[in-house]
């Protein structure tokens, strides 16, 4: 077998198949993988549980990824053969109003995005637009590079919020798109930056991330955390975190809400909203600009994701992936995939 790529045909069916590499054609260009990341969206299509028309059957999922040009299409930048990239997700039409404006996260056109409608990375190549590369340093760390596609969530979280050197931070959740959260924010110099998670055995990774201490929700909802941080970041996504991340920014503060909660969640009232005038934002994916941030914090050495990555298997061990997914009392944080076979020789 001289390639494989990871297909779920259905929700439920996976399988692992041979896969020989697609030339690329005008515009795009063929990448070598090095690493592909799995996270609950991965789960989600595996169950059939992401929402219609976000996912579409059968697909290579793989939407985390890191790897190296082998080959350009026609009349391509044959420059970039051999460099190390990662690549944005969104197939954006870049010509509807939002893209015009610059938030292709928002693109009007039906939703294509690698990994998810189009063929991911969960295999040996893969095939992308050019245009939605992010070329990295000569040398770069690609084990830690293809944890860039959440960092540029949480660069998307961090942009909106607008912190500045001296405010009060928290960041609610320590999973991996609060912790890329926590480094992005440590790098602006905080007065203070806290994480707020229930799981006490983040703590010392949360610290190695840049914040000063970690907080149960519990203790974070008493009295003394009530209404003290210039800036919250909502990263949790679990019933009652967004409440949680309003009631804990101060009057006139900023919360930016990155999480999407299941059912059963707690809704935001408006008067605790109006009352103390927060301001509020959202955040959907990545747009460009937040690629650009966390690629250029990468590059200079203040966002680091290898530092949340517990486990690596290679790609034919994909249900053991899941498997440490699913155990949310383990020890895993962030989970990698690579090409090389159980024998660790690549294929």
């Amino acid at each position: 077998m001289t390639g494989r790529a990871v297909w779920i045909d259905e929700p439920g069916r996976l399988e692992i198949r041979p896969a020989e590499p697609v030339a690329p054609g005008p515009g795009e260009v063929l990448v070598r993988v090095a690493r592909a990341g799995i996270c609950g969206s991965d789960r989600e299509v595996l169950r059939g549980t992401r929402p219609a028309g976000f996912v579409r059957y059968p697909v290579v999922p793989g939407h985390e990824w890191s790897g190296t040009v082998a080959a350009v299409g026609p009349a391509g930048d044959t420059g970039l053969v051999g460099r190390p990239v990662v690549a944005e997700g969104f197939r954006s039409c870049r010509v509807c109003a939002a893209c015009r404006r610059g938030d292709t996260n928002l693109c009007t056109a039906p939703y294509e995005e690698t990994g998810f409608t189009c063929p991911g990375a969960w295999s040996d190549h893969l095939v992308v637009p050019s245009h939605l590369l992010h070329v990295l340093p000569p040398g770069a760390d690609l084990r830690a590079a293809a944890g860039l596609e959440p960092a540029a969530c949480a660069a998307a979280a961090c942009l909106q919020a607008g912190s500045v050197p001296g405010e009060r931070v928290a960041v609610v959740g320590a999973g991996t798109l609060g912790l890329l959260a926590t480094q992005l924010l440590a790098a602006g110099g905080p007065a203070e930056l806290v994480a707020v998670d229930p799981r006490a055995g983040r703590a010392e990774l949360a610290a190695r991330c840049g914040a000063a201490t970690l907080l149960s929700p519990d203790e974070a909802a008493a009295g003394r955390w009530s209404r003290r941080f210039d800036v919250v970041v909502e990263a949790a996504g679990a019933p009652g975190s967004a409440a949680l991340a309003c009631g804990l920014a101060r009057r006139g503060g900023r919360v930016v809400l990155a999480g999407l909660a299941a059912d059963g969640d707690h809704p935001l009232r408006a008067i605790d909203l109006v009352l103390p005038q927060l301001t509020v934002h959202t955040v959907f994916g990545a747009p460009s600009r937040a690629w650009t941030h966390a690629v250029r914090a990468f590059a200079a050495g203040q966002l680091d994701p290898a530092a949340l990555v517990t486990h690596e298997l290679p790609l034919d061990d994909v249900g053991e992936a899941f498997r440490l997914l699913e155990d949310v009392a383990g020890t895993a944080v962030k989970i990698l995939l690579h090409p090389a076979s159980r024998s660790g020789t690549d294929s």
